[in-house]
């Protein structure tokens, strides 16, 4: 997942509290058309592979705007035991939930795939699960009675809900599994230094429970380092993963008119 997923990972540098400063509350500019976050993943001393997710264009329909979102999940080649390839994309509602999600991972050079329809009008969710792309193998339904998250949508909606004063029980559908995320939104304000920022980059952090088994088998508690900013940008995160606890930092990034924020030194 990642992503959500990424998004959560172990800190590279000290997160230093900048005592006696006030948090000033930006607005909220998380969707933006042509946005490119790229994530280097490590275990360790070993890099792992990397995450790329893209904001791609509008979806405009007769009830709702939404966004077009898509994160590419690989392996580095020649990393031991380790070769990921997954896909996931996702249309985001403007509202911050998820109207469509496809899934889609490699094995053996057979690609699976999984799809998610929610019709909230109908309190529900259409499944359909399949492999090499194209061959449905099962359908099923899944009743909803509020909004949720899927595994690329909850990455935006904890960005767009950085500054929020509650903590969250976010409704999310991962692996075709109705389940929870929790976060804990303190306004914790520090800074980071990363491998691929030349300053220190000024942060909120966060933390958070996944009740479900995603991606690399990511469970349990996760932190975040989001950029103290409109677009809330994640620099850093931790997360508990099969193989252990594995990192995820903000390598390269295509926003117009963005970069990291510039930390107090």
């Amino acid at each position: 997942m990642l992503l959500i997923v990424f998004w959560y990972c172990v800190v590279l540098s000290s997160a230093l509290p900048l005592h006696g400063q006030s948090i000033r509350v930006p607005r909220s500019d998380v969707l933006v058309n042509g946005e490119e976050l790229v994530y280097n993943v490590r275990y360790s001393f070993i890099d792992l592979g990397q995450v790329r997710i893209k904001t791609l264009d509008n979806v405009q329909t007769p009830t709702y705007l939404a966004y077009n979102t898509e994160a590419l999940i690989q392996s580095y080649p020649g990393i031991p035991f380790v070769d990921l390839h997954a896909i996931y994309e996702s249309v985001i509602d403007t509202g911050m939930f998820s109207r469509h999600f496809v899934g889609k991972s490699r094995e053996d050079n057979v690609w699976d795939f999984s799809i998610y329809d929610f019709e909230y009008e109908n309190n529900r969710v259409l499944l359909e699960m399949g492999d090499r792309d194209t061959v449905v193998k099962e359908n099923d339904t899944l009743s909803i009675n509020t909004l949720y998250q899927d595994g690329l949508s909850l990455f935006f909606y904890a960005r767009d809900q950085l500054f929020s004063h509650e903590n969250m029980n976010i409704p999310t559908l991962v692996r075709e599994q109705k389940a929870n995320t929790f976060i804990d939104s303190k306004k914790k304000r520090s800074t980071v230094e990363t491998d691929f920022v030349d300053y220190p980059v000024d942060v909120i952090g966060f933390e958070g429970r996944a009740e479900f088994v995603g991606i690399f088998g990511m469970t349990g508690d996760f932190e975040g380092w989001f950029s103290n900013d409109e677009a809330r940008v994640p620099i850093l995160a931790k997360m508990k993963v099969i193989i252990g606890s594995v990192t995820l930092e903000l390598m390269q990034w295509k926003r117009r008119g963005w970069k990291p924020p510039r930390g107090y030194e």
